[in-house]
């Protein structure tokens, strides 16, 4: 008689608590379904941002990825996916970001005492600025997430109409086809 081996009952058990997990939290994973339909239709309210605050994050985001020939963070929304990342799986930076904006709003009337808003600036003004406080955490973090809200999944609002994909050639299929990496382009050598 086999005795069933600790590898078949290790994926028997996570089989069952998978299946447990997906059932408990069912009516939250249909929200977000919802949710991510929702967002690649149009932007979603703010969440986190007043409408003044998105404005000064997406000109922060707007400089750290440009628009030029190709789309850039503005176009991908990426203040959108940051708004929602801080409402949901970023929580932990949104001390950053309430400081950090704080502080932008103190450094632009220091640096330019006319102007009322950092998006009120010019993009040399902008970028003057932001060359400025680059080494903070607050200028880290919207960096990070800039990047992030540009080449993530569309589901999570931001690349809007897969601009980030399109700008660096991803294909989203799942038919992908080999050579998938370098380890196939090599040969074996002939004896």
């Amino acid at each position: 008689m086999n005795q069933p081996s600790r590898r078949s009952f290790l994926i028997g058990s996570t089989s069952g608590l998978s299946s447990i997990w997906l059932a408990s939290n069912w009516s939250g994973i249909l929200d977000a379904k919802a949710h991510a339909q929702q967002a690649a239709r149009q932007p979603l309210p703010l969440a986190f941002f007043t409408k003044e605050q998105a404005t000064d994050v997406d000109a922060m985001t707007s400089q750290i990825i440009p628009t030029d020939d190709t789309p850039g963070a503005h176009e991908a929304r990426c203040v959108y996916f940051i708004d929602r990342a801080l409402t949901t799986f970023l929580r932990d930076s949104q001390p950053v970001y309430t400081q950090g904006l704080k502080d932008l709003q103190a450094r632009t009337k220091e640096l330019f005492p006319s102007a009322s808003k950092f998006s009120g600036l010019t993009s040399a003004q902008q970028i003057q600025l932001l060359t400025a406080i680059e080494n903070t955490p607050f200028f880290t973090t919207v960096r990070t997430h800039t990047i992030t809200g540009m080449f993530a999944s569309p589901a999570h609002g931001g690349n809007y109409s897969k601009a980030g994909w399109k700008l660096i050639g991803f294909e989203d299929t799942l038919d992908f086809k080999p050579p998938f990496g370098y380890y196939d382009a090599v040969s074996k050598p002939s004896r």
